[in-house]
């Protein structure tokens, strides 16, 4: 089942719909950062020309951004409309072309620009079932982090919290800032957990699953060890 979690906002667009007929489930949910929301850690912000332009006059546009690149894992800016327009909906449209440039060098936010709000959903369900196959997980980690190569406190603790599930350097730091240590995060309970800003309530149910279960539970294979063990070995 591939889920889409879609800001209440977002229902007059006509993407939701189009996705749930292209087989997506989508979920509605009061978002605090994006529009969409795609295996908890692709975060969309889609942006019309009109509301685009808005957004860059009125100061809400870099607001949104920073708020994008520090909430996400993946942040990625969906532009909607032919970029020429711009001309058409404002005389100051360098300022819109320098807001965006701004974004992409300065932030390194991922922008995607698409002709229409069906081709946003499109595009949007392209992400979510690639993001959803067996062989791009194995391809790509977004959570993979090289072990710290020095005795810094800090930097093995980040190390550790990263470890589980869904869990980036950005919600490293947020969860170990909450709670205050390594200890601290492991011991939170459900509740605390989706508390922080980030923490999906399917994401808080694999932490506490992964630090909670028995070693071994659901583990291939795991019974049957000594069978690769010299059996003459264990009689010693």
């Amino acid at each position: 089942m591939v889920k889409v979690y879609v800001d209440e906002r977002e229902k007059a667009s006509g993407i939701p719909d189009i996705l749930s007929g292209l087989g997506l489930t989508v979920i509605y949910k009061m978002l605090d950062v994006g529009d969409y929301i795609v295996n908890e850690f692709v975060v969309i912000e889609r942006k019309r020309l009109d509301d685009l332009v808005h957004s860059v006059f009125d100061g809400r546009f870099f607001d949104q951004v920073s708020r994008l690149i520090e909430y996400a894992e993946k942040p990625v800016l969906i532009v909607e409309g032919n970029l020429n327009d711009v001309r058409l909906l404002t005389s100051k449209w360098k300022a819109i072309e320098a807001a965006l440039l701004t974004a992409i060098i300065r932030y390194d936010l991922a922008t995607y620009y698409t002709n229409d709000y069906r081709h946003t959903a499109e595009v949007i369900k392209y992400i979510a079932e690639k993001l959803s196959t067996e062989d791009l997980g194995r391809g790509i980690s977004y959570n993979k982090v090289a072990k710290p190569k020095r005795d810094d406190t800090r930097e093995w603790q980040l190390f550790i919290v990263q470890s589980l599930p869904g869990i980036g350097p950005k919600l490293a730091h947020k969860l170990l800032s909450k709670f205050g240590s390594v200890r601290g995060v492991f011991n939170a309970s459900y509740s605390e957990l989706i508390r922080v800003e980030g923490i999906s309530e399917d994401k808080a149910n694999k932490i506490i699953k992964i630090i909670t279960s028995s070693y071994g539970k659901g583990v291939k294979g795991s019974e049957d060890l000594t069978k690769y063990v010299n059996k003459d070995q264990l009689l010693k």
